[in-house]
C-alpha cells in the first residue's frame, strides 16, 4: 500500500490529512500558526504536530510516506525557501516532500486538473496560477503596499472609514453605520471615533462581514466596496493568465477564502467572472468545496508520479471533516 500526506499551512491553523493511494483517509491531525513569516519555531512546532498527529492516527511513521507536500502560507519567495526547507527536514521529511505556497493547494483541491488559476480572499488576497506546462506564478500576496487590496484585514477599513465619512459628511449615509455601531457596540458615530483615537483602537478583521449584510439590502456604499473587490481580484486573475500564456486554454478558476465561499453572493464574483471572460474566454469560475489541505494531498500523489483518479475524486471532493477534530489548536 502507498501513502500520501498533505499539510495546508495558515498563519491561525494547521491541517494535515493522510490517506493510501485510493484516498482512503487513514489520519488527520490539526495544529495552530504554520506560516513561518508570523514566528519561525511556532510553525515548526505546529506543522510537527499536525503531521504526528495524522500520522498516530493512522499508525504509520515518517518513512512510510511515498510523498508528503506542504502548501504553507508564507512560502511565496527564495528567501521563505531556504527557511522551509530545513524546517521541514528537521521534523523529519529528509526525502519525497514537496513545499508551496498554499495559494496552490487551494487551486488543486477545486478543480480536477493538475492547472488553472487561484484566487484567495480571506484574512488578505493572494493569486497565483500553473499552466499545462506547469509552469506557476504568484501575483500579489505581500499587501497593499506591493500592490494588493482587500481581504477582511482591508476591508475591516473600508466599513470603518465609511461609516466616519458618511458622519461627516464627505459621503452618503450607509446602513454600515447602524451595523458597525451595533457590531462595535457604540451608541453614536461621535463616540465610536473619539474612542479609537483616544485609545488607539483597532478595527477588527470580521467587521468586513458588514459589508455582506449591507449589500443584501442593497446598500450603495458597501456594493461599492464589494464590486471593487471584485474587480481589483478580476485584474490578479488576468495577470496571472497572461503571465502564463493561458488565454486559450480551458481551465478552471478557483474561489477560496472565506471572503469568497461563505459571503459573497455574486457581488464580488460576478466581476472577477467578467475579467476572467475578457482574458480567457474557455476557462470556468468555480468556488471552492472541500478543504485546501486535500489539494496538498492530491499534489503528493500526482508529484509521486500517481495520477488522482475519479475514484480518489469523487471519495474527497466534498470532504470538510477538520471540524470534528476535537484536538486543541495552540
Amino acid at each position: 500500500m502507498t501513502y500520501y500526506l498533505g499539510i495546508d499551512g495558515g498563519g491561525t491553523k494547521t491541517y494535515a490529512l493522510l490517506t493510501d493511494d485510493r484516498g482512503n483517509v487513514l489520519g488527520k491531525g490539526v495544529s495552530g500558526n504554520g506560516n513561518h513569516q508570523i514566528d519561525r519555531a511556532l510553525a515548526a512546532q505546529s506543522i510537527q504536530e499536525a503531521a504526528e498527529g495524522a500520522l498516530s492516527e493512522a499508525g504509520l511513521r515518517i518513512h512510510e510516506i511515498s510523498h508528503a507536500y506542504f502548501g504553507l502560507a508564507g512560502a511565496d519567495r527564495e528567501v521563505d525557501y531556504r527557511i522551509l526547507h530545513p524546517l521541514v527536514q528537521e521534523i523529519g521529511f529528509n526525502r519525497n516532500y514537496t513545499i508551496n505556497c498554499d495559494t496552490m493547494i487551494g487551486l488543486r483541491a477545486g478543480t480536477n486538473r493538475p492547472y488553472g488559476v487561484a484566487l484567495i480572499c480571506g484574512t488578505g488576497t493572494n493569486s497565483a496560477g500553473r499552466n499545462p506546462k506547469g509552469e506557476h506564478i504568484q501575483v500579489g500576496g505581500f499587501d497593499y503596499m506591493y500592490g494588493d487590496f482587500g481581504g477582511g484585514g482591508s476591508l475591516n477599513i473600508e466599513v470603518f472609514r465609511s461609516v466616519i465619512r458618511s458622519w461627516d459628511g464627505r459621503e452618503q449615509e450607509t446602513l454600515l453605520t447602524p451595523l458597525l455601531l451595533n457590531f462595535l457596540g457604540y451608541d453614536s458615530v461621535g463616540d465610536m471615533f473619539d474612542d479609537f483615537q483616544d485609545h488607539g483602537k483597532h478595527v477588527p478583521v470580521h467587521t468586513a462581514k458588514l459589508l455582506f449584510e449591507a449589500a443584501a439590502e442593497n446598500d450603495d456604499v458597501a456594493l461599492e466596496i464589494l464590486h471593487r473587490q471584485g474587480v481589483e481580484l478580476g485584474k490578479s486573475a488576468a495577470a496571472v493568465i497572461h503571465k502564463l500564456g493561458m488565454e486559450k486554454d480551458t481551465f478552471d478558476v478557483v474561489l477560496a477564502g472565506s471572503l469568497l465561499t461563505r459571503g459573497d453572493r455574486g457581488w464580488i464574483r460576478e466581476k472577477v467572472e467578467l475579467a476572467v471572460a475578457a482574458a480567457a474566454p474557455k476557462a470556468s469560475v468555480v468556488t471552492l468545496s472541500t478543504e485546501p489541505v486535500v489539494g496538498a494531498l492530491w499534489s503528493a500523489m500526482e508529484a509521486d508520479g500517481h495520477a488522482v483518479t475519479q475514484e480518489v475524486y469523487d471519495k474527497m471532493r466534498t470532504f470538510r471533516d477538520f471540524e470534528h477534530i476535537k484536538q486543541t489548536i495552540k
